[in-house]
C-alpha cells in the first residue's frame, strides 16, 4: 500500500469517525450526506464528495442502514443492545407533544424525550425507554423503544366526522395528536359528541393509532356528560357489576349473636361521629369516657368493612381494581357497593355496628397510660356534623357540651406535642360549590378547617400512629411482619436549598440542620408570613418542596406528619389500604405468619396510582365547575394573586372563589417581557413592570373553554380596563 493511499483511508476513518459523532447526538435520526455535510459545517465540494463515500463505506459495513428518501440511519442493532442504557418509568407527555421519562428508579433524573421520538406511547404509559449517549450541559435524552403496560384501557374525547375520515380529539391534552376511526366503529356517535374508545391497533406505518368506540356519553356542557368524562377519563366507573351488586345484597343486615360475644362490647360508652353535613358513609366514631383522676377513656372506633368483605370475592375484587372513592363536586364514586357503604359498614345512629377499635386511656396531659387493639361492637348515640361541633366548641354550649369540649381539649393537647416534635402544619382550604337543580354552580366559597375538623383529625392521627407502631415496631435483631404503610419522603436537599434561597429575599430562612429544625422553622415561617403579600406565594412554593405521600411496604417513615411509623387504618369504606390494613392486623394478632410481602407491594404500587386518579378527577371536576361559574362573567374585571409563571404566562387564581386562569404572554402588549425563572416573575424590559408568583393583580375575563376546563385573563391595565 503506497503511503497517499494510506493516507487517503486514515482521512476516510476520520470522516466516519465524524459522522458517527453527528449520529451519537441524534441516534434515531436519519440524513443523507448534504445534511451531514452541513451538521459538520462541510461545503467544499471535495469534502462533501468524501463524506459521500464515508456514508457509503459505512453502509457496505452494515453500521448505518438505508432508511428512506436517501437517508441512512444508524443500524438498530448498535442501539438496542446495551440493555444498561433502557430506563423503565411512566412518561408524562405534554401539550406541546415533547415528553418526559419519569423513571421507577427514584434516584434517576427525569429524561427528556422529543415529540418525534415518543413511538407508540400515549400518555400515563408504562414504557421503557433507550437512553441516548450523554452530552455535557444537556438532561438525560432517549427514545421510546417500547410500551410496557397502557395507562388507561379507555380514553374519553371527542368525535370529528367528516365526508371522508372520522376522527377522535383526546380529553387528554398531553396527547397532542388525534386517533382514526373507523366508520364502522362509530357506534352511531354524531359529530361534536362525547365518547369513550379502546384502542384496537397501532400499525408500524401509522403516525396515529386506530380506535374504536365502546360508549357515546353526548354533547359536550351538560353536566352529566362533562362529570363521566373526567370520571372516565381516569379509568373510575359509577356502576358496579351484576355479580357484585348480587354478593352486596346477600350481606346480612342483622349480626350474629356470635359476634356480640366475640367483640369487646361498647355499646354502653358515649359514641359520636363527626363528619360532613352533606355525608352519608360515616366509617368513623369516638368514644369518650371519664374515669376520674383527670384520666379518660379515648375510643377511635372504624367500621370492621373486613368482617363483610372477604379475599376472593367479586366485591373484593372489584374494591381492589378502584383502591378508593372518587369525589366529584356533585357527587360521590363509592369504592364499594351502596349497601356496604351507606348501610351495613355505615357506623349510623342508634344502630349497633362492628368495629375494629383502638381505645387509649389518658391522663390530663395526654399521656396514654394503656392502650388496646381489636374487634368491637358500638352503638353510637348521636351523628354530629362539624359545625354541630364547631358552635359548641366556640359557644362552650349545648348537649353533650362536657364530652365534646373533654375531647376537644385532648386533641389541641395532642396537636400542640405533634407540632413540637416536628410535624409541618400546613394550611388547609377546600373549594366547595353552591350547585342549581341541574348542577349549574351558582356560588363558590372556601371552606376552612377549624377545631370541630381538628379534633377528629388528632385522633384518626393517633389511631394510624399506633397501628402501625403495633406491628412495624419490634425489639432489635426482629424483623417485623410485612405491612401497609403511608409513606412520606424527605424533600430533595437542592429543592430545600432553592427555596430558603428564595425566601431569603423576603427576609426569611429555615434551619436546615436537622429535621426537626427545618419542621419547627417551616412551622414558623407559615405563622410569620400569614396575612402578608407574600404568604400565597411563600406557601405554594413550599408545598412544591414536598414529596408525595404514598403507600408501601418499605417503612421511610412520614416526614411531614413527623411520625417514623404511619398507616392508614381509619378510612376502609372508601380507601382499599385501610382495608388491608385491618387484615393484617388481625392476621398478626392470631399469631399467624407474615403475609407476602411483594404481594402487597404490588397492591401498595396500585393504591398509590388510583389515588393519584382519583385526585386528579377531583381536581378536574372543580376546574370545571369553575369554569363553569365564570363562563357567562367574561368582560368583567376581578382581583385575584398571581398563583404560577410559565414561559406559556402567568397564572392568576381569583380572590374568594379561587378559579385559576392564564394570562397569555402574548397579551402583555405594553412591553417585551422576558421570564426570571429563577424568581417565579416576568420583567418588562423598559419600563421595568414585574408580575411575580404571589403578588395581588387585576384581570379581566378574556373567555371560557368548557371543552378544555380553562379560563383565559388579560391584565386589567394591559387591556385597558378601568373598573
Amino acid at each position: 500500500m503506497t503511503r497517499r493511499s494510506r493516507k487517503k483511508k486514515t482521512e476516510d476513518r476520520t470522516y466516519e469517525q465524524r459522522i458517527l459523532e453527528v449520529y451519537a447526538k441524534a441516534p434515531y435520526q436519519p440524513f443523507n450526506y448534504k445534511q451531514l455535510s452541513a451538521k459538520l459545517n462541510i461545503t467544499e465540494k471535495e469534502e462533501r464528495a468524501r463524506i459521500r463515500e464515508a456514508v457509503e463505506q459505512l453502509l457496505a459495513s452494515s453500521v448505518l442502514v438505508a432508511a428512506n428518501r436517501g437517508k441512512y440511519k444508524l443500524n438498530p442493532i448498535h442501539l438496542e443492545a446495551d440493555e444498561r442504557k433502557v430506563i423503565q418509568g411512566t412518561i408524562s407527555m405534554k401539550q406541546t407533544g415533547k415528553a418526559y421519562l419519569l423513571p421507577e428508579n427514584p434516584d434517576l433524573e427525569d429524561i427528556f424525550i422529543a415529540a418525534n421520538n415518543t413511538g407508540k406511547a400515549l400518555n400515563g404509559d408504562k414504557v421503557k425507554v433507550h437512553l441516548f449517549p450523554s452530552r455535557r450541559g444537556k438532561r438525560p435524552e432517549g427514545r421510546v423503544v417500547e410500551v410496557v403496560k397502557r395507562g388507561k384501557q379507555r380514553y374519553v374525547g371527542t368525535i370529528r366526522i367528516s365526508k371522508n375520515i372520522a376522527y377522535f380529539v383526546f380529553d387528554d391534552i398531553g396527547i397532542s395528536f388525534s386517533a382514526l376511526v373507523p366508520k364502522e366503529s362509530l357506534c352511531h356517535a354524531k359529530d361534536g359528541q362525547k365518547v369513550v374508545v379502546k384502542l384496537s391497533e397501532w400499525p408500524d406505518n401509522m403516525r396515529n393509532p386506530v380506535v374504536e368506540v365502546t360508549r357515546v356519553l353526548g354533547f359536550p356542557g351538560d353536566n352529566e356528560v362533562e362529570m363521566m368524562s373526567i370520571l372516565l377519563d381516569q379509568n373510575f366507573t359509577n356502576e358496579f357489576s351484576a355479580q357484585v351488586e348480587k354478593e352486596a345484597a346477600s350481606l346480612p343486615v342483622e349480626i350474629p349473636e356470635k359476634e356480640y360475644q366475640s367483640r369487646r362490647d361498647f355499646r354502653q360508652t358515649w359514641t359520636i361521629t363527626i363528619d360532613p353535613a352533606d355525608a352519608k358513609d360515616f366509617d368513623d366514631a369516638i368514644s369518650y369516657k371519664a374515669l376520674g383522676d383527670g384520666n379518660c377513656q379515648i375510643g377511635v372506633h372504624i367500621a370492621d368493612v373486613s368482617y363483610y368483605v372477604r379475599p376472593n370475592t367479586a366485591i373484593d375484587a372489584e374494591a381492589a381494581d378502584r383502591a378508593t372513592s372518587v369525589y366529584l363536586v356533585d357527587r360521590t364514586i363509592p369504592m364499594l357497593p351502596e349497601k356496604l357503604c351507606n348501610q351495613v359498614c355505615s357506623l349510623r345512629p342508634h344502630e349497633d355496628k362492628l368495629c375494629f377499635s383502638v381505645v387509649f386511656v389518658m391522663d390530663a396531659k395526654g399521656k396514654i397510660l394503656k392502650q388496646w387493639l381489636g374487634r368491637t361492637v358500638i352503638h353510637s348515640d348521636h351523628r354530629y356534623n362539624y359545625d354541630e361541633v364547631q358552635q359548641v366548641i366556640e359557644t362552650q354550649e349545648g348537649e353533650c357540651k362536657e364530652q365534646l369540649l373533654a375531647l376537644d381539649r385532648m386533641a389541641k393537647i395532642l396537636r400542640k406535642a405533634r407540632l413540637e416534635k416536628g410535624a409541618i402544619q400546613f394550611g388547609s382550604e377546600e373549594v366547595k360549590f353552591v350547585l342549581d337543580e341541574q348542577g349549574h354552580p351558582i356560588d363558590v366559597y372556601i371552606r376552612e378547617q377549624k377545631d370541630a375538623h381538628r379534633l377528629v383529625e388528632e385522633f384518626m392521627l393517633l389511631a394510624n400512629k399506633k397501628v402501625a407502631e403495633f406491628v412495624g415496631k419490634v425489639p432489635q435483631q426482629t424483623e417485623a411482619k410485612a405491612f401497609v404503610y403511608r409513606v412520606h419522603d424527605q424533600p430533595l436537599e437542592e429543592k430545600i436549598g432553592h427555596f430558603n434561597q428564595f425566601i431569603g429575599k423576603f427576609g426569611y430562612s429555615l434551619r436546615m440542620q436537622s429535621r426537626k429544625g427545618l419542621a419547627n422553622s417551616m412551622n414558623e415561617l407559615f405563622h410569620e408570613v400569614e396575612g402578608k403579600g407574600e404568604q400565597h406565594l411563600i406557601e405554594q412554593l413550599a408545598l412544591r418542596t414536598m414529596q408525595r405521600a404514598v403507600y408501601s411496604t418499605q417503612n421511610i417513615g412520614h416526614y411531614g406528619l413527623g411520625f417514623k411509623y404511619y398507616t392508614h387504618f381509619t378510612s376502609p369504606i372508601r380507601r382499599y389500604p385501610d382495608l388491608m390494613v385491618h387484615r393484617l392486623l388481625a392476621r398478626y394478632m392470631d399469631g399467624k405468619p407474615s403475609a407476602d410481602k411483594d404481594l402487597l407491594e404490588e397492591k401498595c404500587r396500585h393504591a398509590s396510582d388510583m389515588e393519584q386518579r382519583a385526585t386528579e378527577a377531583e381536581r378536574n371536576s372543580i376546574k370545571y365547575k369553575q369554569a363553569e361559574y365564570l363562563a357567562d362573567k367574561v368582560g368583567q374585571v376581578f382581583d385575584g394573586l398571581i398563583s404560577g409563571v410559565s414561559k406559556w404566562g402567568i397564572w392568576v387564581q381569583l380572590d374568594g372563589s379561587k378559579c385559576e386562569g392564564m394570562v397569555s404572554v402574548k397579551s402583555l402588549n405594553d412591553d417585551f417581557y422576558y421570564l426570571d425563572e429563577e424568581n417565579y416573575r416576568y420583567i418588562g424590559q423598559r419600563h421595568g413592570r414585574i408580575y411575580q408568583l404571589g403578588r395581588p393583580a387585576k384581570v379581566l375575563l378574556k373567555d371560557v373553554d368548557l371543552a378544555r376546563r380553562q379560563i383565559n385573563f388579560q391584565f386589567a391595565e394591559q387591556a385597558g380596563a378601568t373598573q
